[in-house]
This record gives C-alpha cells, sequence and structure tokens, in this order.
C-alpha cells in the first residue's frame, strides 16, 4: 500500500562532495545498524515512512525542508548498498537512471536467486506504483524519481518524487509491500504534506469505484462508442464532477479534445477485454488523458463521479547543507560515522556484547 506523501519546495543544485561522501558512510552504517537489531523488512517499513524519512535525511544533514533531500539520499543509500551485501536492492534513482530500474531489480534478482516469477512481480510493482501516482492520481505533479528498494526475500518499498512546475513544489510518495491487495482501490495508508491541491483527479479513491467499473466496461465497447459521447468539438468547463445545479464558468478551460484521446490504446483495450481496472490502467500507452476521458464521461453520462478530492494531508541533529537551522558540524558529524561503525563491529562479538554495544549508541543518541 502507498504508506504516504510529502511536499517539498522545489530546489536546484546538488550536494557538495565532502557532504555526500559523509552521507553515503552514515546512510550505510544507520543501514547496519538497523539490519543487524530488527531485520531487512523493519528497515524497509522505517524508509516508507514518509516522516522517518524526513528525519533520516534531516540526521544526514541535508536540507530538512528540500526537494533534493529525496533524490540525494536515495543517491548515498544506493552508493552506501553497492560494496555490501546486506540482502537489500536499492534500484533506480532520478531522471535517466529512473529508466533503468525495471534493468536493475533483474539483475539484482538474479543476485539473490529470486525465481523468475518473483522477479517479474517486483517489476510489475515498480511499474504499477509509478503509474498509479503519475496516471490514476493526477494531481498536478508529474514523476521525475523513482527508487525501488527490496529485499533478498521480495519484500519492497518505493519511494517517487514528483515537480509541480507551476508552484514548485515536488511531491514525494511513499509504498511498502505489507499487506497490499489491490493498486487501485485505496493504495496508501497515510499521506502528509502541508498543500492541498484543487481538482485533483483521484482514481484510487474509494469514492472512484463505480467510476473504475464503468472505465473497464467503456473500454470493453468499440472505441467509436466513446467517440459517440466526445466528438473533436466537446469541451468541458473545468468539471470536476459536482453534481449539484450550480453553474459556475471559470477563466481557464478542461478540454477533452478525442484528437488527444490515444484511440490505438483504446483499440488495444478493446482487444484485451480487461478483466478490472488494474489490468485497464496497466495497459502500456493506458495515460493521463485517456483516463481522465474515461472517468469523465463515467460522471457525465452515467452520473458516477470518480473522487476529485487530494489525498494529501500535512513534514536536526547534524545541520543543513544550506546553513538551516544550522551549518553542518562536519567533526560531530565524523564522530557520528566513527561511533555507529565502532558499535557495529562490538556488535558482531557475541549477544551480550552487542547488546552492551546498542545500549552505549541509545546513550549516545540521547545525549
Amino acid at each position: 500500500m502507498r504508506t504516504g506523501i510529502t511536499n517539498l519546495p522545489l530546489h536546484y543544485g546538488k550536494a557538495p562532495k565532502w557532504l555526500f561522501e559523509r552521507m553515503v558512510k552514515l546512510s550505510k552504517a544507520i543501514t547496519i545498524v538497523i539490519v543487524n537489531e530488527y531485520g531487512q523488512k523493519e528497515f524497509l517499513k522505517r524508509l516508507s515512512d514518509p516522516f522517518w524519512f524526513q528525519a533520516f535525511g534531516c540526521v544526514l544533514g541535508f536540507d530538512w525542508h528540500s526537494s533534493g533531500l529525496t533524490t540525494t539520499v536515495l543517491g548515498a543509500l544506493k552508493e552506501g548498498m553497492k560494496e555490501n551485501d546486506f540482502g537489500i536492492g536499492v534500484c533506480g534513482g532520478k531522471g535517466k537512471t529512473s529508466r533503468k530500474t525495471l534493468e536493475e531489480i533483474e539483475k539484482m534478482g538474479d543476485r539473490f536467486s529470486l525465481s523468475d516469477k518473483k522477479i517479474n512481480e517486483l517489476k510489475y510493482s515498480s511499474k504499477m506504483s509509478a503509474k498509479i501516482d503519475n496516471t490514476a492520481l493526477q494531481d498536478g505533479y508529474n514523476l521525475y524519481h523513482h527508487s525501488f528498494i527490496f529485499t533478498e526475500r521480495g519484500y519492497w518499498c518505493v519511494i517517487q518524487q514528483g515537480l509541480n512546475p507551476q508552484n514548485q513544489y515536488a511531491r514525494r510518495y511513499h509504498w511498502l509491500s505489507d499487506d497490499i491487495k489491490s493498486f487501485v482501490d485505496e493504495p496508501h495508508k497515510a499521506i502528509c504534506c502541508d498543500k492541498k491541491e484543487k481538482g485533483v483527479l483521484n482514481m484510487v479513491a474509494k469514492e472512484s469505484e463505480e467510476a473504475r467499473r464503468i472505465s473497464v466496461d467503456l473500454v470493453k465497447e468499440n472505441p467509436e462508442k466513446i467517440n459517440k459521447f466526445f466528438n473533436n468539438q466537446t469541451c468541458l468547463q473545468e468539471f470536476f464532477g459536482h453534481r449539484i445545479k450550480k453553474l459556475h464558468m471559470p477563466s481557464s478551460h478542461f478540454i477533452i479534445n478525442m484528437k488527444k484521446i490515444n484511440l490505438v490504446t483504446l483499440q488495444k483495450a478493446y482487444e484485451i477485454q480487461p478483466k478490472n481496472y488494474e489490468e485497464l490502467l496497466s495497459i502500456k500507452g493506458m495515460g493521463p488523458k485517456t483516463i481522465r476521458a474515461l472517468a469523465l464521461i463515467s460522471d457525465l453520462i452515467y452520473g458516477e463521479p470518480p473522487s476529485w478530492k487530494d489525498p494529501v494531508k500535512f513534514s536536526f541533529s547534524h545541520g543543513g547543507k544550506d546553513g538551516i537551522p544550522y551549518p553542518v558540524d562536519k567533526k560531530t558529524y565524523d564522530k557520528s560515522i566513527e561511533i555507529l561503525e565502532r558499535g557495529i563491529e562490538e556488535a558482531k562479538l557475541g549477544k551480550k556484547e552487542k547488546l552492551n554495544a546498542i545500549k552505549r549508541l541509545e546513550n549516545f543518541i540521547k545525549t
């Protein structure tokens, strides 16, 4: 299920080399401590928590409110996991790197001796989580970062981020494979940010259940049926699913033009005859415009509106790269890495020594 969403101001630039190298070491040390003490599954569960991840980035010394926290922290984590095998694979990343995710999942899956079936399931989860947040949930944030993290037992989490060039914000989405039953029916458990958008099409909301069913029924009919509803001259004025008798003509226009709808994809869907909405959404080429058109037809013709509510809610230990709340204290940062690494080595000595090492680590954190 999707476990949360975080909104962050959109910042450009990158972490300086001196900071990124330390972030790699510290993220690796923290990962080892958590995996050794609580297991691989618990580490992924923590990554999927938007608040824990934000705190993780702050501990690593990155800007506490920057969009770059997501990409840089995951870049450091991927680099830290590369040389050591903790049974955890970090795949994907920002921009072009995100398009290598499926290839990296295959390689890491082979390294973990996972079956072809399990690897294909992981690849499907990667693709569908991205498609949900980019197509089924149309909130104005286009994905540009996708990280897929999984264990040698096939347990996975996704952290991905989209940007909105109009309001200069980035939005981070968290997913976890725990108890996932459907990608298209309330896949999120908690959503966190400080900015709600208006007119967000949420086709994975509970309220969109009938709209999803009608969308599937529509594509099972010949595409000409949809063309009959919306010919090339049809447009809808900011149609946000309101069923009350109130007409409001805003300054902007929300246009559904069948010239822009992918009729080839609709024909493909017609030939496939999808069994459910998840299968419909997974069809290659089934993009935001087609999904939106089907949702609008569901409301306009059949009186079954989708959800138009943004599902988001309302996100320093070493300082921050931008000097807020104070500049990164390199001496303290290096001391943290040293103590964690020493604690890890001591933890290997045995159960009693391990508990003592963890206790010393706990005392250090409290002080």
